[in-house]
């Protein structure tokens, strides 16, 4: 065992607005497609969490967290580079994140820090497939088209060797292959586990193949065990045993990298993003957690059964499919289910959660033994949730209910407030400006967050006045012939969203209707509000128009 000495001299010093100031480990940990109130700190009264709920009670947990953009790839750029998805450039899944973005871990990295990444990156493709007519938006097409080499905005394209490091095929094709070139988005060590459910492939595909003669056959529904009664749609009892999981890889390989940085690197503070997979769709915890929760104890959401007559065309769409029997609930697009599937998938997903929760207990058990837990601030978040039932829905896309919108978030940290609760309204931008902060560095120009933590103790300046989400969609995401373009506000408990070339929008008032089952954008009493609401969303995209690059001279 490591002596729990080891590290009595690893936090470094940095002069910061001519005050020390000690820079401690960083352990950050995320999850796929989570929720905030599936958590038992945040409310979940069936869900069993201890640990993260134990962040939460020596920490700061924030209830007014909201994502950059509901998508994954574009959350995790914009988390990565402060920056929101129109200004990184990453719109959407399918656009790679610039490999010359800057970001807050190269200047962690450059500060002297000891930089990792374990589990899901998802900041390049991870599947491959080929871009339809349906997944671009419209564009003047009239004339002769530019050669292929301008045809874009840019000449340099987001393609190439540098740009498929984290393709799944790739991976399973070769599971001992090498990559990525480092560092990688600023990290230094890099093991990928990208992929949901029991379909993981990276780094961990390796880490499977030694310990197993047949991985696949531990793969995907076609090899399932039985589980009589299971109706849900992409759902299954998977032949993965809990110790070859993606998640006790995940936990494993950022345990030894802890390890490894003690024995190698005591004298340096480390960042470490330990990113798991689930509870992300398919829903396929393994093991004990496969019926760890029953589903006739999952209350459903009190809008499941809501039908909003202005809904948008595209929703009024998913439900016809549903009740004619022609849904489709294959893939990511988001679809109508029935009360027993849905509560089937939202008891699986609490069994993925929990084992989550069991494999953070170990890395906080791994930094309390190695004697450093009192030097690491531990954050918890997601990158964006999940309809869950809201509204009769599953998974996400296109509309902005809270379920999707809202990010737990949590930061346990030695020298900040313990068992405290921030309503201070936060965006996953504000991730990489307060981790910054707390290391005593400032961030680069172009980055468009805040450090939430100062704001949360009173300290930060004046907050924001609202909350700005983006969201370019693909035609394949949203099963529809077209892409759609959504963009929400989010203002004292208030949702406003408006949709490119649709007729009206959606306005809550979240304090009297949490639930989002009362739209009032049609309502004429409303209309001030809608009014003052939409000049703010303005004035807040005026904040954010881009600064970056620096000018070169006052030409």
């Amino acid at each position: 065992m490591i002596g729990q000495t080891a590290l009595t001299n690893a936090c470094a010093k940095n002069v910061a607005g001519g005050l020390l100031v000690e820079q401690p480990n960083f352990l950050f940990i995320t999850t796929d497609q989570q929720r905030a109130d599936h958590l038992g700190c945040y409310g979940n009264q069936l869900l069993r969490t201890p640990a993260i709920d134990s962040l939460a009670a020596r920490g700061t947990a924030f209830d007014r967290f909201y994502v950059a953009c509901p998508i994954c790839m574009p959350n995790r750029a914009a988390i990565i580079t402060g920056r929101m998805p129109s200004a990184s450039g990453s719109r959407h899944n399918g656009i790679p994140l610039d490999r010359e973005c800057v970001t807050f871990v190269d200047i962690l990295r450059a500060a002297g820090y000891h930089t990792g990444l374990v589990g899901k990156s998802h900041l390049q493709n991870i599947v491959g497939r080929e871009v339809q007519d349906r997944d671009i938006f419209e564009r003047n097409c009239v004339g002769t088209p530019p050669p292929e080499t301008l045809a874009d905005a840019s000449k340099r394209r987001r393609t190439g060797p540098d740009y498929e490091t984290e393709l799944v095929s790739s991976w399973r094709e070769t599971a001992d292959r090498d990559g990525p070139e480092t560092p990688y988005y600023g990290f230094d060590y890099v093991r990928f586990a990208n992929g949901h459910a029991d379909n993981v492939h990276g780094h961990y595909t390796g880490w499977l193949a030694a310990r197993t003669n047949d991985p696949d056959a531990l793969r995907g529904p076609g090899n399932a065990l039985p589980s009589p009664g299971l109706s849900a749609p992409q759902s299954w009892r998977t032949a993965m045993p809990e110790e070859l999981h993606p998640t006790t890889y995940i936990a494993e390989t950022s345990e030894a990298f802890i390890d490894r940085h003690i024995q190698t690197r005591g004298d340096e503070p480390f960042f470490l993003h330990c990113s798991f997979t689930d509870p992300h769709h398919p829903f396929t915890p393994p093991g004990k957690y496969f019926d760890m929760y029953n589903p006739d104890d999952v209350d459903l959401p009190p809008s499941f059964w809501s039908v909003d007559p202005n809904e948008p065309a595209f929703l009024t769409r998913l439900r016809r499919d549903f009740m004619d029997g022609r849904a489709s609930a294959r893939g990511g697009a988001p679809f109508c289910a029935g009360a027993e599937e849905t509560r089937q998938m939202i008891a699986l997903t609490y069994g993925m959660i929990t084992m989550v929760d069991d494999a953070v207990a170990r890395l906080l058990a791994c930094l309390d033994d190695r004697g450093i837990l009192e030097d690491t601030v531990v954050i918890f978040t997601s990158d964006h949730g999940d309809f869950m039932g809201d509204h009769g829905l599953m998974l996400k896309h296109g509309l902005h209910y809270e379920g999707v919108l809202r990010m737990p978030f949590i930061w346990a940290d030695p020298d900040r407030p313990a068992s405290a609760r921030s309503e201070v309204p936060a965006s996953a931008v504000d991730i990489g400006a307060s981790i910054l902060a707390r290391a005593g560095l400032a961030p680069n120009n172009g980055n468009q967050g805040l450090d939430v933590m100062a704001l949360a103790v009173g300290k930060g300046g004046v907050e924001r006045k609202g909350i700005l989400i983006e969201e370019d969609e693909l035609g394949a995401h949203l099963g529809t012939e077209k892409g759609l373009r959504t963009r929400t506000f989010i203002q004292d408990n208030w949702r406003l969203t408006v949709w490119q070339g649709m007729e009206g929008g959606q306005l809550y008032n979240r304090d009297v209707d949490p639930h989002e089952m009362c739209n009032l954008w049609f309502d004429s009493n409303f209309a001030a509000r809608r009014a003052e609401m939409t000049e703010a969303m303005l004035r807040e995209m005026i904040r954010l128009s881009d600064t970056a690059p620096f000018a070169t001279h006052v030409a």
